[in-house]
Parts: structure tokens; sequence; C-alpha cells
């Protein structure tokens, strides 16, 4: 026999559908309680227990107590037991009497004045509130303010500011510590805006965000003295290097993958006419792909002989097909040989974008258990620079 705990349960797993349905205006009510009737031969074995069992239900049901669940009995004869009562029917008849058996009559009131709110300011969130009536009762406190920052985005859903400038009077970090629920009301709100593809909260809503820099060195000294005043070395946004017009010929891309020990390379680069170079951060060479004005540069990538380095290689080829490598050959990796050391396992077997030299120098790195990475820094720097030099003769 069911017992009033299991039917609060039951009640409770009701909660959040009886919302989704006041919100769509759908009856919900009366609601009845599935429960295992009793047969004539339990009522036999256990006619005591089920008959306390029954009366507890009893105690507790809105007949007993006033409000709650309501209890319809059918009589059955039975030779050996006479004529008793048992549930027939267990059933919640309205509203009120569920709101206060699971006592949420209070947060109910609040959910629904909350969600015509919502619904009055924007009457496209409305599905997603019978969707997610949950995700209401868990921002209690905040409407307020997510619908002023609702309001700004769909008056302003390109705004280009930080986070912190906008002209609302919220907490400066509201925005920063609600980007969750603000997503998803935003998907809907300004979906046309949306740069769906981005997870970060400021890529994806056009504002402003604290940008990974790119640091580039002048190897030209007239453009340097040209463009940056003779700075040459600096460090810029990605967004600016993106739209950088430098009239150059060359580009070196050297690779940063774990630490700053080959900031030595990058910096001692010798003068090289119509030439800059870029210090990059390993995988993180992914920040070049926008910059459509390396489109018509001659690149070369010098990282370490190592699988990661082909890696990188392949990556920055598949944004720059004319990129070629420097310092990665069969010729380089053997001359120093005796300074390589044990580089970290990769799951990478094939690569896109090398050429038949570079794959079979990946590949046997790749079959090496040891001795398989010759880092950058090792390479002598006269070595270095012959190469180097070598390059911009060959592409004169």
């Amino acid at each position: 026999m069911i017992q009033p705990d299991q039917i609060r349960r039951d009640a409770l797993r009701w909660y959040y559908e009886f919302l989704s349905k006041s919100v769509e205006g759908q009856p919900f009510f009366p609601k009845d309680i599935r429960f295992g009737k009793v047969k004539p031969s339990d009522t036999l074995k256990e006619f005591s227990t089920i008959r306390k069992e029954i009366e507890y239900l009893y105690q507790n049901s809105k007949e007993s107590i006033g409000y709650g669940y309501r209890i319809e009995f059918v009589k059955i004869k039975n030779q050996k037991i006479g004529e008793q009562s048992f549930p027939a029917r267990i059933f919640f008849e309205d509203q009120s009497d569920y709101l206060r058996y699971i006592r949420k009559g209070q947060e109910f009131e609040k959910f629904i004045k909350t969600s015509e709110k919502i619904i009055a300011e924007f009457p496209e969130l409305k599905q997603w509130i019978i969707n997610n009536p949950q995700k209401i009762i868990d921002n209690f406190g905040k409407w307020d303010d997510l619908i002023k920052v609702c309001n700004y985005f769909v008056k302003n859903p390109k705004p280009h500011i930080y986070v912190r400038e906008l002209p609302l009077d919220i907490s400066t970090k509201f925005v920063e510590t609600n980007q969750t629920i603000l997503r998803a009301l935003l998907d809907i709100l300004i979906e046309r805006h949306v740069n769906a593809d981005e997870t970060n909260f400021e890529k994806r809503f056009n504002l402003k965000y604290n940008e990974k820099l790119i640091r580039v060195r002048i190897l030209d000294k007239k453009i340097s003295h040209d463009l940056f005043s003779g700075v040459d070395d600096i460090s810029i946004p990605q967004s600016q290097f993106d739209t950088l017009k430098i009239p150059c010929k060359r580009v070196f891309v050297l690779e940063n993958r774990t630490n700053f020990s080959n900031i030595f390379n990058f910096l001692t680069l010798p003068d090289l006419a119509e030439s800059i170079a870029i210090f990059g951060k390993g995988f993180q060479i992914g920040l070049l792909k926008s910059a459509e004005w390396l489109s018509d540069k001659q690149i070369a990538y010098w990282g370490d002989i190592d699988a990661h380095g082909f890696q990188i290689l392949s990556q920055i080829r598949g944004y720059f097909p004319q990129t070629q490598s420097c310092m990665m050959d069969f010729e380089t990796f053997n001359a120093f040989k005796d300074l390589s050391i044990t580089g970290i396992d990769t799951k990478v077997s094939e690569l896109d974008h090398l050429n038949p030299e570079e794959h079979q120098l990946f590949t046997y790195l790749l079959n090496q258990n040891e001795r398989n990475r010759l880092e950058q820094e090792k390479i002598p720097h006269s070595y270095a620079i012959k190469k180097i030099l070598e390059i911009t003769k060959d592409n004169l």
C-alpha cells in the first residue's frame, strides 16, 4: 500500500511539469497518483497491517487535515473479513491542495509573477520558460538586472565595449558572474547577431575582451622607423594584429611551446630587409589564422624538431600553404643529434600539410623511443643565422 511519504515524493516530481503547464495555461488537475491496488489474497494474509496502512493514509489526506490528496474508497465484501473499504483512487483535486501539500505556494506565486514579467518584456522567451521553469526559480532575485542586461543587448546587439563598460545601474561584476543564464537568454533574443561558433561569452556577444597578445619584431629598420617610430619589438592584441598592413615580404614564425627559453632566438634574429618575425606560442599559432594580410607573404616557420613541432608546422601551413619550414630537416637533426632529448608522446600519426621529407622525419621521430626531440635553442646561433640567410637568398 502506498504511503504518504511516497505520495509526497511523487507530487514533488511533478512540480516542474506543473510550472510549465501553468505558463502554457494548460490544466494540470485533477492529478491522480498511481498506486498498486490491494488484492484479495493480500487482504487475507496481511489484513491487520493493511488496515493500519489505510488508516495512516487517511489521517494524512485532505479528508483528515483539510488539504492535500483525496481518497476515494470502494467497498469489497469478503466471507472471512466481511465488507471493508479500500482506496480506489488517490488524487489531488486542485492547485491549492497540491501546493499546500508540497509547501510550494509562495514559490509558485513568485514564479508566476516573475514569468509574467519576463514574458511582458520578451514574449519570445515564453517557450524557454516553459522548457526551463527551474531556471526562473534558480535565479530569483536576479531577474530585474537580467532584464536590464537583455534590454541593453536587444537595443545594442553589437556593443563592442568591455563588459564592465555596460551603461547599466547594476554591479560591475553582474554579467561576469551570470554568464550561463545570460547566454541562454541572449541566444534567443539576439539570435541573428550571435557568433554561434564562439564559446567565449565576450566573443559570442560582440563585446571587447582581454585578448591574447602577439609579439612581433620588425627586422627591417626602415619599416621600424617609418611605421613604428623606430620601435622594433611590439606586442599587440590579436584583433589589431589582424588589421596590420606591414609592407614586408617575409615573415619568420618562431615557436615557444612551453616556456621562454626560445626568446633569445627571437631576439637575436639579424636585421633583414622587408622582414618581420613573430614569436609563436605553440598550438596558439591559431591566433594567426585570421590575419589575411599574411596570405601573400613568404612565411618561414622554425620550431623544435619533434612531433609537436611538426604538428604546429602542419597547422600553420593549413592556414598559409606557402609556409616553408626552417631547420626542421634531417640535415639539422643529424648535425646536432647528440643534443637531442626524449620528447613527449603524441597520438597523432598523420599530418595533412607536410611535404614528403618533413613527413619522413616526423615518422622517424615517432618511431624513436628516446632522443626524439631537438629543441630549437640547442641549435648554435651561427648555424641558425646561416640557415636563415639561406632562406632569404632563396626567396630573392
